[in-house]
Formats: C-alpha cells, structure tokens, sequence
C-alpha cells in the first residue's frame, strides 16, 4: 500500500505547485468526497451568492470539527468542495456528510450533493488523486490536488453515482467557526476575474505548467500585483476577537484566491487590458485542443471564513465572485468540454 505523509513540507511559492509531478499519491483505501450545490446558478440568480458559499464550505468546516482537526487535504471550490478521507474515518464522514446536506436542506434551502468514492475505483477508471500542500502563510496550509480523480468522481456523483443521502435524524453538523458574513470586497483595479482552466490531459502536467505560468506572469504582474484582499482595512474589535487576537495582515496573507484541484482555480483583481491578454491565451490553447477554460467578471470579491476554534491562528479565508464566481465559471468551461 501507498505511504502518505499528511505531514510533508508545504511548497512556499505556488508557481512550484503547477508542475503536478511533484504531487504524493493518496492510497488506494483512502476516500475522496465531493459536494456542490444543486442547481446553484439559480440561488446565485436570487442574490443567494453567500448562502451557496456557506453550503459548500460546511462539509470542510463540519468534518474538521467532528475530528478535531483540519489537517486532512481538502480544497473549497465555490459551490463545493473536495477532500479526502483516511478510511479510519470512513463512517464518520459519511455521518458528517449526511448532516450537512440536511442543514443544507432543512436550514440554507440548499439543495447540497455529496458522495465518496474510493481512490481504488478512481485509479481503475484511468484516472488519479495526488496531493500537494500549499503554504499561504506561516498559519494558513492548502491543500492542492491533481491526476483528474476529483473531476472523474464529481462526474459520477452528479450521474447519482457514489451518493450520500440527508440525515433522517434532526442532529446538525458542528458548522463552529464557519462564517461567510464578511462584506464583498471591491476590486481596486478594475475587476475580480474567476477563472477556471482544466488541462486535456492530467498527464501532461510540464506542458499544462508551462501555459499556467503564462497566466499568471500576466495577471501577476504590476504594482500590487492581482491579490484581490487589500492591504489597508480596519477591522472592529470583535472581528480581531474572532481571528484570536490577530488583524487584518493575517486575513490578507491567509487567503486562499489561488489553487489547484485538477483545474487552475483563481480569484483574482485584474485590469481590463489584464484579462484581455489572458483571454487571447486561453482561446488560442482552447483552440490547440490543450485546455477547456472558463472565466466570469464581476465588480466583488467574496470571502468564507473558517477559523478553528482550537487553533484560531491558523484561520482560513476562502475567495470567489460576488457575481456568481467559479460558479459561473464553471459553467462555461463545461459547455467547452462538452462541446470537445
């Protein structure tokens, strides 16, 4: 069996986290869980951006609670999120599953997807789940994930594959620390850019780098560089109370707008002539048949908070669009693939 070291060295410099060769695989008796909203374009529609965010944070913040601990890979994905799941704690995330997705249900209106699918059965279908961890600050670690196993098993999920029904019982999931009331940030440059792009083939991971570093250096680049939380906010008191005693450089250095989950996945605070240029990218290595690509615009950002109450320094700040987001994103990148 596989060996896999939850405590290995987090890479300091994402750019490095592009080439996926540098990923551990998980074990084949290792779980990976996927949630999203059903329908969540919809609640968008309705100006319900916040709940649809708070619905697909809750299974991260319910299964580290029920664990006592967030140090297990997993990644927010807008409407969603992904993780995987040691197979010592197999029964109590399919518990924690099913009460999330009646909270969802019951509390949010939300309809809230969830399944588990075994890394074995991932690997048999051709595909593969590897991990690596991101450091975004000193106190915030990411987990990153590649090989096109999480986007193999939220296919099957969503086909009714793998599922996870709600809870019949009336207990909640532990949602302590979780909270998406934070006021949407303005962008400072012009736009925050969602945008989302999948490579043709995961095994082409030095190929797929070589066009993400492109991105990047584009959007990257410039006074203050394309971060979409600012340097200069005051915060209260009572929100400095609910960070541990920490300011708003922590929230700035501790958040998570860059990612990789078998798709580059950033939000990001962009020029016009910015997202042009990067535009023109992603058409030209759409058109070459290398990527499939989505992107939405939108005039806020929008963070999710989750701050572990036994370790409140470690806080983590979760980044999409006001504006429908990777949601939207999402959208136009599954037309692509499945018009290719």
């Amino acid at each position: 069996m596989l060996k896999f070291d939850t405590q290995r060295a987090a890479y300091r410099d994402f750019a490095d986290l592009l080439d996926t060769d540098l990923y551990q695989p998980l074990p084949d008796d290792w779980f990976v869980g996927i949630t999203d909203v059903i329908d969540s374009t919809s609640a968008i529609a309705l100006g319900r951006y916040k709940d649809v965010n708070y619905a697909g944070a809750s299974a991260i913040a319910a299964l580290g609670n029920a664990w006592n601990s967030f140090d297990f890979p997993f990644v927010f994905r807008g409407d969603g999120a992904a993780f995987a799941v040691h197979p010592g704690q197999l029964a109590s995330a399919t518990t924690v599953l099913q009460q999330t997705t009646a909270y969802a249900r019951d509390v949010l209106q939300l309809g809230l997807r969830a399944g588990l699918v075994s890394v074995r059965e991932i690997r048999a279908s051709g595909s593969d789940v590897r991990t690596a961890q991101f450091a975004a600050s000193d106190a915030a670690t990411y987990a990153m994930f590649a090989g096109g196993g999480l986007n193999w098993a939220d296919r099957q999920i969503k086909a009714g594959k793998y599922t996870i029904s709600p809870s019949p019982s009336s207990t909640p999931p532990d949602l302590t620390g979780l909270t998406c009331e934070w006021a949407p940030i303005p962008s400072q440059r012009g736009e925050i850019l969602s945008l989302l792009v999948e490579p043709s083939n995961h095994s082409q991971s030095q190929h797929f780098a070589i066009l993400a570093r492109q991105i990047l250096a584009i959007l990257e680049a410039g006074e203050g560089r394309s971060r979409p939380v600012p340097d200069d906010i005051a915060i209260t008191t009572e929100v400095a109370d609910y960070l541990g005693g920490r300011g708003w450089s922590d929230v700035v250095s501790n958040s998570d707008y860059r990612r990789y989950d078998d798709v580059l996945r950033l939000t990001l605070d962009c020029t016009t002539a910015q997202i042009r240029k990067v535009e023109a990218l992603l058409v030209a290595a759409r058109d070459r048949g290398e990527i499939s690509f989505g992107l939405h615009r939108q005039s806020h950002a929008l963070m999710t908070c989750l701050v572990p109450s036994g370790n409140r320094a470690s806080h983590l700040h979760f980044l999409d669009g006001m504006g429908g987001g990777y949601t939207k994103a999402a959208a136009m990148l599954e037309a692509q693939s499945s018009d290719g």
